[in-house]
């Protein structure tokens, strides 16, 4: 059994989820426009291993959210889950948070490509491509949109998403292009990639 924490705090979403083998066990989160996580964080963290009357000494690992995404909620995420792999003596796991998000959207959706967005500021996007059998495609990139930002992927269909795929939508008005509202990087989008890196010993 592998009882691994994640966390989830890039954008908006203070998220964290208790996975036992990658299969979701426990979820906290919330979306706020505060960016509260500094107050949030550890409440989150005890209320989810109180539901399931874990003891925080039985995780076997911490799994974060890596980014790209919010310079403070990075620094917090990543602080947070260092310390307590250095005190509880367990290994951290990072986890890209564009390829959680492409696992957690495609379970329902059938696309050519995945473009999973984060916002950075103005017209400019944290995104990078998945194909259909979510393989990265192309690098992580700080893009700023245009209307040919994307061509080269937009002769097959093509689902953008996330918290800046929303400010491209009049920018990338295209037949191939399809976007999808609400959707925020979460820890329970996590599980699957977290318990392989476990299983294969691939530790920061």
């Amino acid at each position: 059994m592998a009882l691994i924490l994640a966390i989830e705090t890039t954008t908006k979403n203070c998220s964290i989820a208790l996975f036992n083998n990658g299969i979701l066990v426990q979820l906290k989160e919330e979306n706020s426009d505060s960016y509260s996580h500094s107050e949030n964080l550890t409440l989150f963290i005890n209320e989810v291993l109180i539901k399931e009357s874990i003891p925080i000494n039985k995780l076997d690992a911490i799994a974060v959210s890596k980014g790209p995404g919010s310079y403070t909620g990075l620094r917090i995420g990543t602080s947070t889950a260092k310390g307590l792999c250095y005190s509880l003596g367990i290994p951290l796991i990072a986890i890209s948070t564009l390829k959680a998000m492409v696992l957690g959207i495609s379970e329902n959706q059938e696309y050519d490509f995945y473009c999973p967005m984060i916002d950075a500021r103005r017209m400019e996007v944290f995104a990078a491509i998945f194909d259909s059998k979510k393989n990265q495609v192309r690098d992580i990139m700080a893009d700023v949109v245009d209307c040919n930002t994307y061509k080269e992927y937009l002769d097959k269909q093509v689902m953008f998403f996330g918290d800046g795929a929303m400010k491209c939508e009049k920018m990338i008005n295209h037949k191939n292009a399809t976007y999808l509202e609400g959707i925020s990087p979460s820890a329970k989008d996590m599980g699957i990639l977290s318990y392989q890196k476990f299983e294969n010993k691939d530790f920061e």
